[in-house]
């Protein structure tokens, strides 16, 4: 048990990071069961698993591979126990009140680890000396693969295709403020802030942007030549502010019988 506890050695802001891995295990294991993401197809507890694990550290291991590292996600132990954990939590507060969960308050969470988790991709990319449209592909990579294997494994187009609120915006911003506020170090024409530094305004950038995207839903724009009567019908996207309304439930919510 000793050994175990030895991976929590601090460093590198591990205690983030992990934190960061528990939020998206826990959201992609709440969005799996939400009906309008299965499309009335039920998800097993080892799909729930799955896409917990999907969200939690796909992510991150596909940003490892592209720079032929070992996976850290798979090489500390504890990553893989808070995503048990999130899986866990995930199946037993999914019906009715961890939708609602997921939908408010829970969205300040997940976007506290979208900018952080581009903040990591853009950091390991300066250090492998990428240049920047690599360093910010993998600030883009990071935060948002991982909910690409979820939307594809649920048959559902990816959340990076279709209009939302900012989600490849947010990475985007983060990583190219991040990148000038630290390429200065490694000899780039840039700010040479230290790591703590350019994190936290880097961060704050896009966390604010994000929640800022969310609260009151901002889009990203659409081609100017679709036909009007492609977009007739199509629901109003709540905000944010809306849903933590007392009251507020999911449009996609069915009535208990």
């Amino acid at each position: 048990m000793s050994d175990l506890f030895d991976y929590l050695t601090p460093g590198a802001f591990l205690y983030i990071d992990l934190l960061a891995a528990f939020t998206n295990a826990l959201n992609g294991a709440l969005l799996a069961q939400r009906p309008d993401h299965y499309k009335g197809r039920y998800i097993t507890v080892v799909g729930i698993l799955v896409f917990a694990v999907f969200g939690g550290i796909g992510g991150g291991i596909t940003r490892d591979v592209l720079l032929n590292d070992q996976p850290g996600s798979l090489t500390n132990p504890w990553y893989l126990i808070l995503i048990f954990v999130a899986w866990v939590i995930g199946m037993r507060t999914a019906w009715t009140k961890g939708q609602q969960f997921r939908e408010t308050y829970y969205q300040f969470m997940t976007s506290f680890s979208l900018p952080w988790y581009a903040i990591v991709g853009v950091q390991l990319g300066l250090e492998a000396g990428w240049p920047l449209l690599g360093a910010i592909f993998l600030g883009v990579v990071g935060p948002t693969a991982g909910r690409f294997l979820i939307d594809v494994g649920s048959g559902v187009p990816a959340k990076q295709f279709v209009q939302g609120e900012w989600f490849i915006g947010t990475a985007i911003l983060t990583s190219l403020s991040f990148f000038f506020l630290r390429v200065g170090a490694y000899g780039g024409f840039g700010l040479s802030l230290g790591f703590v530094a350019a994190t936290l305004v880097a961060f704050a950038i896009g966390f604010t942007f994000r929640v800022a995207a969310i609260w009151y839903a901002w889009e990203e724009p659409m081609p100017k030549k679709i036909p009007a009567w492609l977009l007739k019908g199509q629901p109003k996207r709540e905000t944010l502010k809306e849903k933590m309304q007392p009251g507020w439930t999911p449009s996609w919510e069915q009535p208990e019988e």
